[in-house]
């Protein structure tokens, strides 16, 4: 038995050839066919116009004088229905101006008859090179959007590295993202970067910290309400979701969200719709949904403080940020981008920065994460201009033994102390320590520390303890 090869060669595409004359359409027939294009003919322009409406096609090489509708007339038709068409004029000496005219009509280019077929080949080469050119442009600047954040995303480690896969991954799918990980991991910046990489891109980034707002003002800021809905709403407010309609909402710290809130948000997720605080009417929403959150939700759902169904809706693609102390190899390149970024913000050179000192730094668990690393290096160079950083500049803090019981441990002299103010001192620096990993959140603060936002809050203000502290 013969086995016969498939001679047929893959299209380079469909080529409209519209022209009133038939010995121009027949040998433009064979030799695009020739070329390697699929062509289809057209005798006058309303033919023409009403097969491009079909669809399929690439180029359309259109006469420009025609009886009827004009080759003019059908490029201007063509680009009100697909802006991107691709057209070229095919015109006879001595009416160039018409089709000049043509161009700003829209046309790629022109050709006059008689032509080069070579010529007319090289022609439309690079106009069907358009639609693959505009493609990696737009992918080129989506890059560039999403670089000043990805930028900041600092890391070699092969966890990080899952990380930069998995938002280039979730970016184009438009599904809801959940990030989780501790305080100071950077999980905004991933929310940036998902955002700025995505079709959404164009639109607004809505940032709203559930943590950090009152929760009797929560509904309102999301939802936004109608004048006299309550007292002091002394005019209609755009929430916060009708912002980020056909662009994104970022939802920080949402395991902070009192349950009442928590269905409303689960209504927004499964019908994207909602009503304004003091309003009967409906609005639809078109936004993609990512949020994130320091505390096991997971925990809390079999605890009964989360909804178990708000819990499944957010949880469809999850990217867990790993704590620096566990990315160690990354901590050396960060110490570096931040001299750099602090460098350039001060107009300063670039410090060195002693083994010795480095090797600390690494070595220091870091519970505040990537942000209190940037914090420390900020520090170092404000308090070391001279363009050396040693061991000797580094904080007592990570000098020493910093673990808990070296950390509490004291001598009681021969005269004794007094136990009231000691303990007192030391439940200061507790509570203040809580308050600035949490950033002064009282819920987080109180999770920290095993206790009741309540008793939390007594024991601040029996302290005198203020922000400014």
């Amino acid at each position: 038995m013969t086995v016969q090869r498939n001679q047929a060669r893959q299209s380079k595409g469909c080529i409209l050839v519209v022209d009133d004359e038939e010995i121009v359409r027949k040998a433009l027939q064979r030799f695009l066919k020739q070329e390697g294009y699929d062509v289809i003919l057209a005798h006058d322009g309303k033919k023409g116009l009403a097969r491009f409406h079909e669809g399929g096609v690439d180029l359309a090489l259109v006469d420009l004088m025609m009886p009827e509708v004009s080759g003019k007339d059908v490029v201007a038709a063509m680009k009100k229905q697909d802006p991107d068409a691709i057209a070229i004029i095919m015109t006879a000496f001595g009416t160039i101006s018409s089709a000049v005219e043509a161009i700003r009509a829209g046309a790629y280019h022109f050709v006059t008859k008689p032509f080069e077929l070579d010529d007319l080949q090289t022609i439309i080469e690079k106009a069907l090179e358009l639609p693959h050119l505009k493609r990696e442009n737009i992918e080129l600047k989506k890059k560039l959007a999403g670089r000043s954040h990805l930028e900041q995303l600092v890391g070699q480690s092969r966890q990080m590295q899952s990380v930069f896969e998995l938002i280039s991954k979730v970016a184009e799918a438009d599904s809801t993202v959940l990030i989780l990980g501790e305080s100071g991991t950077g999980k905004e910046l991933i929310a940036n970067a998902v955002h700025e990489q995505s079709v959404r891109h164009k639109n607004l980034l809505v940032t709203v910290n559930c943590a950090a707002m009152p929760e009797g003002l929560l509904e309102s800021e999301f939802f936004g309400h109608v004048k006299g809905a309550f007292t002091g709403a002394v005019g209609n407010r755009e929430g916060r979701f009708a912002q980020a309609d056909e662009g994104t909402i970022f939802l920080d710290e949402i395991a902070d969200m009192s349950p009442k809130l928590q269905v409303k948000i689960l209504r927004v997720l499964q019908e994207r719709r909602f009503e304004p605080v003091g309003s009967n009417q409906v609005r639809e929403v078109n936004v993609r949904i990512i949020a994130a959150t320091n505390r096991n939700l997971e925990k809390m759902v079999q605890e009964g403080t989360f909804r178990e169904d708000l819990y499944y809706r957010l949880h469809v693609i999850p990217i867990e940020v790993p704590p620096l102390r566990k990315r160690v190899s990354d901590i050396p390149l960060l110490i570096q981008y931040f001299l750099e970024k602090f460098s350039a913000q001060n107009n300063m050179s670039v410090p060195e920065i002693s083994t010795e000192a480095k090797k600390r730094l690494i070595e220091y668990p870091w519970p505040g994460n990537v942000r209190e690393l940037e914090n420390m290096v900020e520090r170092l160079m404000v308090l070391n201009p001279n363009g050396h950083i040693d061991i000797n500049d580094l904080p007592s803090s990570l000098l020493g033994d910093t673990s808990p019981t070296a950390s509490t441990a004291l001598e009681i002299p021969e005269d004794g102390l007094s136990f009231k103010e000691v303990v007192g001192r030391f439940e200061r620096d507790l509570l203040l320590t809580a308050l600035k990993k949490t950033e002064w959140n009282k819920n987080q603060a109180a999770n920290l520390l095993h206790m009741n936002r309540t008793t939390l809050i007594e024991k601040i203000k029996k302290q005198g303890i203020e922000r400014s502290h």
